[in-house]
């Protein structure tokens, strides 16, 4: 075999490890009631759950909880996934900036008994573009 041959042969079996490691670290989309099966099924892989933050009737967010003096690292609140379930997160890190303006949250993590624990939070946040601007742009 040519140099160039052994050359392109571990180019490719190095490509294909990286693949198959990412490829591992993938998590799947699923409710409170799926995640809470797969927790006790005993399968510890990370998932996502999308929801919206507990709200009263005013639009004030139930059920969340952060006091930086008595721990900086745990913020607890209330999401209500896409099939109106309603779970206790726990997010070992401080709470996340601008975290009452957003829509829609997306966590990352697992169940362990009936509380989420988020190992990650990506929030979804009102556009800063409005309906009023897109309407004068389209006068001009």
């Amino acid at each position: 075999m040519k140099k160039s041959h052994i050359f392109a042969i571990v180019i490719i079996a190095i490509a294909i490890g990286i693949i198959m490691s990412t490829a591992g670290d993938a998590s799947t989309y699923v409710c409170f009631k799926d995640a809470t099966q797969l927790a006790s099924d005993g399968d510890d892989d990370k998932v996502h759950v999308v929801g919206k933050l507990k709200k009263n009737s005013e639009g004030e967010i139930i059920g969340m909880f952060y006091d930086p003096l008595i721990d900086a690292n745990r913020f607890e609140f209330i999401l209500i996934d896409n099939n109106n379930e309603a779970k206790t997160v726990i997010y070992n890190q401080p709470k996340p900036q601008d975290f009452e303006k957003s829509e829609q949250v997306v966590i990352v993590g697992r169940m362990k008994s009936d509380v989420f624990m988020a190992d990650q939070i990506i929030m979804k946040c009102p556009s800063k573009y409005e309906d009023k601007e897109l309407k004068q742009t389209a006068n001009i």
